[in-house]
């Protein structure tokens, strides 16, 4: 069979600002076409320029990685791809003007992330040494902890890790085993891991390179334990020999990012000075006495730890760039592979012609894009914060909430769609030219660390609930007996199925009635909104009585519906992401894109609804019937989005060099159309061997 896509006929963009209306795919007068300059530039953006800086600087073979090297050589390769980095600028941006950056903390995000296309293991160093240690001096320190250490940190004179992490704690930084203790009489401070967990563990750049590291520990003085406090401590002899008291361990060979050294530490009663305690948020004086800006314990450390937020933004934006990339890398190599002789006796299909095939990779391609609009809005929210624009307590809790909704799916999706990509493209995925292993083994811990992503929906869920809690704080009986009133309707409505039998008379016959309403915005609106309240309701009034239990039976109840708590902030972050992509649809002008984009933002949202309809079912709020349209109007969009794919992949503005898979790269394209013309040749010659079995004609 000859290619069954029509391809749209090149045309120049459309000026900024304006609109022409829909331009049309050739030979089909009604299809509408996308303006690819004006859809890249909005991928791309906040921070677009920064971006498209940042693939100049990845297009080079200098910082991209080497297939089949050790790893030694991986590590090595990766510390010096560093020295690149700090020599041209590219990680300064977010550190003070004073020090030789740009107080530019978004950009500087936007441009890290694109490290990833290059090498995974040199973006995750680098968020090491500028993102995590340079970080937590710049955030957690004061002037002069940013005079005295942060240009031997900003040019790689002095690597250093970050080291909170202990092998017994992970996600549960506040009760790491690390204490420091203040000598009066000496007026340091002696750090000490008491036991074999309180190691700190799989830390970057502290199995070789690191000779300092900002270490978090129990802050201990006169007695009294005021909590995780973070200190610069020194490490290491420049001959890269562990100072007295210091040890550790090599991690040695991972799943993946085997480019980093990552190692561990372990402390025996190493002293540091009073003044290596980076002390914004909590102060030693030389007497003993501790005092703090913030009065409430618990208050400070979650504001001491959402000030290094910044590594769930990156791994959002990272994540989302792989799948971006190898969508891109699947998708143009489905468009030009050909496979079995379906339609024709001569010619074999282009396989993302067929309905799986565009059911396995267009449903994906529509999560990219609502990742990539709802990251970007996410990093601007993150700018505001930390360029003081917008730093209230609710911002900073608003933003700390939104990375731990966002980064969980991020993180998921990219392994998902990186094994799916793979599979998609049959043997020629497994190649690791061709990227998908290598990207998905490096990614693979993106989903534990930084937070694990089950433990980060947790705190999303928590948060939920106590916005819902916070509705009927200082309610009268009347406003809550009410309130109880409208839940005990809805749920009459709901379960007993009087919704469901109004949607199945509206329905009955007519898959375009059941449809119809599905299309609408406000209707995809509702019910992802109506999910999330719903499920969180249902929770807070299991746990409306947990203040008044014991602790222990407490804990029970809680853990009784955490389940239920992780799918609700699920859910919640779900509905982030769709209403991101609506925003981006909304703001399009381009009438041919903005028809495209939304019916990518309908499969975005009807595939929620799809993967989620047993819950509508059971809770009536769809129908069978209008289930069973939803499935089916699915099948419809993706049909009319298969002439889009590749511009819509195409438009993520990934060159060759960026890719760097030859069955992108158009090989496939010629390697088909030299075998067509073989046999082309041959039949016009008359020399094509006659088969055993012959064609059965109709």
């Amino acid at each position: 069979m000859v290619d069954t896509v029509q391809r749209p006929t090149p045309m120049p963009p459309n000026p900024v600002g304006t609109d022409t209306g829909p331009v049309r795919v050739a030979g089909d007068p009604d299809a509408p076409r996308i303006d690819p300059a004006a859809l890249t530039r909005s991928l791309l953006g906040t921070w677009a320029d920064v971006r498209i800086k940042a693939r100049e600087l990845t297009a080079g073979p200098e910082l991209q990685r080497m297939e089949g090297l050790s790893m030694a050589d991986h590590r090595a390769r990766v510390l010096g791809q560093l020295k690149i980095l700090a020599d041209n600028g590219h990680v300064h941006r977010a550190f003070p003007v004073s020090v030789g950056g740009s107080d530019d903390h978004g950009g500087n995000i936007a441009g890290f992330e694109e490290l990833v296309t290059a090498d995974p293991s040199l973006q995750i160093k680098a968020g090491v040494q500028w993102g995590l240690f340079g970080a937590a001096v710049l955030h957690l320190g004061t002037s002069a902890h940013h005079e005295k250490w942060l240009p031997g940190i900003m040019s790689l004179e002095v690597p250093g890790a970050f080291a909170m992490t202990e092998t017994g704690h992970g996600s549960d930084v506040s009760a790491i085993g690390t204490t420091a203790t203040f000598d009066v009489e000496t007026g340091n401070f002696v750090l000490h891991t008491p036991f074999r967990a309180a190691w700190k563990d799989y830390l970057g750049n502290a199995a070789i390179d690191g000779i300092a590291a900002v270490v978090f520990a129990q802050l201990i003085t006169l007695g009294v334990n005021h909590g995780v406090h973070a200190f610069y401590v020194p490490l290491r002899e420049k001959s890269g020999e562990f100072l007295p008291g210091i040890g550790g361990e090599d991690d040695g060979l991972k799943g993946g990012l085997n480019g980093i050294d990552n190692g561990r530490l372990h402390f025996d009663q190493v002293r540091v000075p009073r003044e290596n305690l980076l002390n914004r948020y909590g102060d030693v004086a030389p007497d003993g006495s501790y005092t703090s800006p913030i009065g409430s314990p618990g208050r400070r450390f979650f504001t001491m730890l959402g000030t290094l937020v910044q590594g769930r933004v990156s791994l959002d934006g990272a994540a989302t760039q792989a799948s971006a990339l190898a969508l891109a890398i699947a998708i143009r190599y489905g468009s030009e592979r050909r496979q079995f002789t379906a339609g024709s006796d001569t010619d074999e299909e282009v396989i993302l012609d067929y309905q799986r095939h565009q059911r396995r990779l267009i449903p994906r391609l529509a999560t990219a894009y609502a990742q990539t609009f709802a990251h970007d809005e996410f990093l601007v929210k993150f700018d505001q914060v930390f360029s003081g624009a917008a730093a209230t307590d609710i911002d900073r809790q608003d933003l700390e909430t939104l990375a731990a909704a966002l980064k969980p799916l991020s993180t998921w999706n990219a392994l998902d769609t990186l094994q799916e990509a793979r599979e998609a493209c049959g043997g020629a995925g497994f190649l690791a030219e061709n990227r998908f292993v290598g990207l998905r083994a490096d990614l693979d811990v993106y989903a534990t660390f930084e937070g694990d992503n089950n433990v980060l929906l947790q705190l999303v869920a928590k948060r939920l609930l106590t916005d819902y809690n916070r509705k009927f704080a200082g309610a009268d009986a009347g406003a809550l007996a009410r309130y109880v009133v409208q839940q005990t309707a809805g749920r009459a409505y709901h379960g007993t199925g009087l919704r469901t039998l109004g949607q199945s008379v509206a329905d009955f016959g007519s898959t375009a009635r059941s449809v119809g309403a599905l299309r609408e915005t406000g209707t995809q609106r509702a019910l992802l909104t109506d999910r999330v309240e719903t499920m969180i309701a249902g929770v807070a009034q299991a746990l409306r009585n947990a203040t008044k239990l014991p602790k222990k039976e407490a804990a029970d109840l809680f853990n009784s519906h955490q389940n239920e708590l992780i799918e609700a902030a699920r859910a919640h972050a779900e509905l982030l992401q769709w209403e991101a992509f609506t925003r981006a649809v909304e703001s399009t002008t381009h009438a041919g894109t903005r028809q495209v984009l939304t019916w990518l933002r309908d499969l975005f949202g009807l595939r929620l609804i799809e993967e989620h309809a047993a819950w509508y079912l059971i809770n009536g709020r769809l129908s069978g019937k209008r289930a069973q349209a939803v499935t089916a109007y699915i099948d419809r969009i993706i049909a009319r989005l298969r002439p889009h794919a590749v511009d819509l992949v195409d438009a993520f503005g990934y060159a060759p060099e960026h890719l760097r898979a030859p069955i992108a790269s158009g090989a496939e394209r010629e390697r088909q159309v030299e075998a067509r013309e073989y046999y082309r040749a041959q039949r016009a010659a008359g020399t094509t061997p006659v088969p055993e079995k012959p064609v059965r004609r109709p």
